[in-house]
């Protein structure tokens, strides 16, 4: 089953922690998000990220989302695995095993986002485990 709608970034933190010649930073973002469509509710993220350039990172971390997914009503934490190219951010992202809650506990999900318009993105959800 394919679960999908969009979010957009309400809030965007972002700290310095080390810099280099260049652009070549790393940083620390806290984000906040809204999302619509087949998942509905708010999330908190905390990313990592790695700069080579002003127009390119690779990033990692996680969001913890309060909602609704596909009717199901919970919490869950994904991890991600991302990057930011040309304008353009994506991430693979999965639910850690045993986050869950509510009517979501037990449930696996893998997706994947990726932005179009400034401050919002596109995702995809599947259920893998049940």
């Amino acid at each position: 089953m394919t679960i999908e709608g969009s979010f957009s970034i309400t809030q965007w933190d972002e700290d310095t922690l080390s810099e280099k010649a260049e652009g070549i930073k790393l940083s620390h973002a806290s984000i906040k998000q809204v999302y619509s469509g087949d998942m509905s509710g708010e999330s908190s993220v905390e990313f990592l990220m790695s700069y080579q350039s002003q127009m390119s990172a690779k990033f990692t971390g996680f969001e913890t989302f309060i909602g609704v997914i596909n009717g199901l009503r919970g919490t869950v934490t994904f991890q991600h695995n991302g990057k930011f190219e040309s304008g353009i951010a994506s991430s693979n992202f999965e639910s850690i095993k045993g986050s869950a809650t509510g009517e979501l506990a037990g449930k696996t999900f893998l997706g994947r986002f990726q932005s179009g318009e400034s401050g919002k993105a596109n995702y995809t959800l599947e259920v893998v485990d049940a």
